[in-house]
């Protein structure tokens, strides 16, 4: 395989972080102002990283509350074996033709397995 395609993310953000930086060095105002936007923006960035912290908690409660109920729902309802759905299709499909039978040899035979 190719590495061509690794660290593309990495790089871009290490290529952010120097622009950054070489952007306060060639910055036209003083730098008292510039240590305020710059502080300014940290606490807004923080802000925004914090808010997305709590969405993304909640969506994931959401999808563990999902999964709980998921899950006492297929307790409660246990799954057919594959030998009674089956039995339910052919039961089913005879309905459809017109044939309903009250048993048939195959129902009254005990289990193989």
């Amino acid at each position: 395989m190719s590495d061509k395609g690794r660290g593309g993310f990495g790089s871009f953000l290490f290529g952010i972080a120097v622009g950054a930086v070489v952007g306060f060095f060639f910055a036209p105002e003083a730098g008292e102002g510039s240590r305020r936007k710059l502080s300014s923006k940290l606490r807004n960035l923080r802000d925004l990283a914090e808010e997305k912290v709590d969405e993304v908690r909640g969506l994931l409660a959401e999808g563990e509350a999902a999964a709980e109920e998921e899950e006492d729902d297929e307790k409660e309802e246990p799954e057919p074996s594959t030998r009674e759905q089956l039995r339910q299709r052919l039961q089913a499909a005879r309905r459809r033709r017109g044939r309903t039978p009250a048993r048939d040899e195959e129902d009254e035979a005990p289990p193989l397995a």
